[in-house]
């Protein structure tokens, strides 16, 4: 009979397996949540959310008080990459790994990445104690390389067969000690190619680090895939391994670099979520020329099944106007005639300000504005107001000849107004002969300057 409850004992015990996850905040700040997530391929999918409580740790033989947070985690939370929130606004972070263990780690709010420490976990601080070692090693290998294109001797070189022995010894004792574990994908991956023998210029070193940057990387890894490495490899390699002053250059380098990871990336569902975070990286770096390229020569050429119509929607909705696009068409009528933003032709280039004769500012700086416009040659100004009624318009627009003059009643609720995203009064665009949108001017002063720039 013992034996028999013994048995059911443990089988209940292994069916309820939990582990506990706890996260340390030093010092422990403001935060009363955090959110956890799962990362799966190139998103965060929601799991749970938690408070942070405040207790007294003994840390470095010193009583501190920390702020505490613990998930309980069971059969149902698979192994994988996690991510711990704790400061939406300023995206603050920890990723850890878990694999069927309880997993403990302190960190500073401040400045997580580099101070997350893990007092239990064997993966995750397998990988930490790997990547501070290797990091290490690939610092003083990096250093020698700088030194030989500054002045190529002997001993350096040397030197730099001797690191590349370290290196290579050190990854074979981690990849041994990851055997079975998920940390073997990780430290796998991040063992950098270094050249085998020490490079003389500095443009065949920039050369071989971009061409060789992902010799290490499976993007069919499954571990890999479902974690923020990929991503991060991806953002690294795209936005600072190719970059250049010259705009064109810097264009044609990122439309090269695009292309080489998507070509790399086999997996319908990823392919899909990096063409969407690459997107909204380059959108929001108001780069809407490699966005639309993103969207047109990757995105629309998905299976349809795989494209998702809301994120077309919504990136073009929210890029509309946007520095590069097309300003969206308006139409009015001025003294009987019909016009239309499209088609007018009286200036090389345009200020579209979008104002209201109840906005004390606005008050204080159309007038300042209309000075500077005067007997501007290149530079037209069309005014449009959002207003209640008509009113005060009609007398303020009397005050300001020369200009284009467009009333928009309902204010806010204005179609006009909702379409350019007009959240503000005074807003400046300003718009070339073609009505793209060449600046979104944010002050008057910085008005000035463009049209004084536009005049030359």
């Amino acid at each position: 009979m013992k034996k028999i409850l013994a048995i059911l004992f443990f089988i209940t015990v292994s069916v309820h397996a939990q582990y506990k996850i706890t996260g340390q905040l030093n010092p422990a700040e403001k935060y009363n949540w955090v959110i956890l997530y799962k990362v799966e391929g190139a998103r965060q999918n929601f799991v749970k959310s938690g408070s942070v409580k405040k207790v007294s740790k003994i840390i470095d033989g010193k009583s501190v008080s920390v702020g505490q947070f613990e998930f309980n985690f069971s059969k149902e939370n698979k192994p994988g990459t996690y991510r711990v929130t704790y400061n939406v606004e300023k995206n603050g972070y920890v990723d850890f790994i878990f694999n069927n263990e309880n997993v403990t780690f302190l960190f500073d709010p401040n400045n997580a990445e580099e101070s997350i420490s893990f007092s239990e976990s064997t993966e995750n601080k397998l990988y930490k104690e790997y990547t501070a070692l290797v990091t290490s090693e690939q610092y003083k290998t990096d250093s020698l390389q700088v030194d030989y294109l500054k002045n190529q001797q002997k001993v350096t070189a040397k030197l730099y067969k001797t690191q590349l022995a370290k290196i290579a010894a050190l990854q074979k004792i981690y990849l041994s000690k990851s055997k079975d574990r998920m940390a073997k994908s990780f430290i796998k991956a991040t063992n950098r190619y270094n050249s085998p023998l020490i490079i003389a210029k500095p443009k065949d070193y920039l050369k071989s680090v971009v061409n060789h940057f992902f010799d290490n990387i499976d993007f069919n890894n499954e571990t890999l895939y479902n974690s923020t490495f990929l991503v991060d490899r991806i953002t690294d390699y795209v936005f600072y391994m190719n970059h250049s002053d010259d705009v064109k250059t810097q264009i044609t380098l990122h439309k090269k670099a695009v292309k080489t990871v998507l070509q790399k990336a086999t997996n319908p569902i990823f392919k899909r979520d990096l063409i969407e975070f690459l997107i909204t990286q380059f959108t929001t770096q108001n780069n809407i020329e490699l966005a639309d390229h993103l969207l047109n020569s990757y995105y629309r050429k998905l299976p349809l099944s795989n494209q998702n119509t809301e994120f077309i929607t919504n990136f073009l909705e929210q890029t509309q106007v946007s520095i590069g696009r097309v300003a969206p068409e308006i139409t009015w009528k001025e003294n009987g005639k019909n016009y239309k933003l499209s088609t007018i032709n009286e200036a090389q280039n345009y200020v579209l300000i979008f104002w209201s004769t109840g906005c004390s500012h606005c008050l204080r700086e159309i007038p300042k504005l209309h000075t500077v416009s005067k007997n501007k040659k290149n530079t037209k100004v069309i005014a449009f107001s959002l207003e209640n009624n008509d009113r005060d318009w009609k007398s303020w627009k009397k005050k300001l000849p020369g200009w284009h003059h467009i009333i928009g009643l309902n204010k806010w609720e204005n179609l006009v107004s909702r379409q350019y995203q007009i959240h503000s009064t005074p807003t400046y665009i300003v718009l070339d002969n073609t009505k793209k949108i060449i600046a979104k001017p944010e002050t008057l002063d910085e008005v000035k300057k463009i049209v004084e720039y536009l005049e030359e």
